[in-house]
């Protein structure tokens, strides 16, 4: 649910009609960030309002039932589909890339994958990227077994550069001076669940010291210029699973803030031919009418 302050960043951004040839999305933020490429601003704090307290989208009912936390028929594709419809016509026109990142459950290992529609396979793909260990079934997509991006890879920068992006906002969830710190409580649980898979559990392992390394990264590419972080400015202090929409909208409203906070400096970051008006004007009448 940290995600929801990167859905307001995103939606501000948006809304400015800033303009991005890629974006790469890990876990919530690739659940939450596919809304850029179909142009639809204010849908992920909407949806997730609407249904926070539904049992079919999230809670111990769906897990117990299913073996997801979060529903992955009623989330990924009765919701988008039905709904709280995902614009797949402007999604599929839109010629910003948008990649996924997903872990390859038997090596271990980040698997990144390029979202062109909304059919059946790419929902999975997305679900892929947000299902976390022991709170999701393990996802089949392109012939790969998959759980959570951010097991493997949880601020992808690095990969996007070698994909040939040399300039990019990094929206992060935690503020300036995080430092991740080992988690062994879950461990001997998740190597049992996961003992077919040895090399997805030392990913789990050493996915603290994975993600502070990246954070190095972040930094660095920041300090040379080639990177315009946004943090929020302390902790988000929301539980990963959220059934309060006030909690939700408290957090998502601090993206906006920081969004808005921050716009002037993005707009100078890439440059004005990247920040025309995109025609967001039939996408934003709509959602302000519902």
């Amino acid at each position: 649910m940290r995600g929801l302050f990167s859905a307001g960043v995103t939606d501000v951004l948006m809304e400015e009609g800033i303009v991005f040839d890629g974006a790469i999305g890990v876990s919530a933020g690739a659940a939450f960030g596919c809304n850029y490429k179909s142009m639809q601003p204010g849908r992920v704090i909407r949806y997730n309002k609407r249904f926070a307290r539904d049992p079919r989208y999230a809670g111990v009912r769906s897990l117990l039932k299913t073996g997801d936390l979060f529903g992955a028929y009623f989330d990924y594709h009765l919701l988008p589909q039905r709904l709280d419809v995902m614009d797949e016509e402007t999604y599929c026109r839109n010629p910003m890339e948008f990649w996924f990142v997903c872990t390859d459950v038997r090596t271990g290992r980040p698997v990144y994958h390029r979202s062109d529609s909304l059919d059946y396979e790419e929902l999975e793909w997305m679900r892929a990227s947000a299902s976390m260990p022991l709170m999701s079934g393990i996802v089949k997509a392109g012939g790969y077994e998959l759980l959570d991006g951010g097991i493997s890879d949880s601020i992808p920068l690095k990969q996007f550069r070698k994909l040939g992006y040399d300039r990019n906002v990094v929206i992060l969830t935690q503020p300036e001076g995080y430092v991740k710190k080992p988690d062994s409580s879950l461990l001997p649980v998740m190597r049992l669940a996961y003992r077919k898979y040895p090399r997805l559990t030392d990913a789990l392992a050493g996915r603290h010291v994975m993600y502070n390394r990246q954070l190095d990264y972040v930094r660095k590419e920041e300090e040379a210029g080639r990177a315009y972080v946004i943090r929020p400015r302390e902790a988000l202090k929301i539980r990963r699973v959220e059934h309060d929409p006030a909690e939700m909208q408290r957090v998502y409203d601090l993206g906006r803030e920081e969004g808005i906070r921050r716009l002037d400096e993005v707009k100078r970051f890439l440059g004005e031919e990247n920040c025309r008006r995109a025609d967001l004007s039939g996408v934003l009448k709509e959602e302000h009418q519902s």
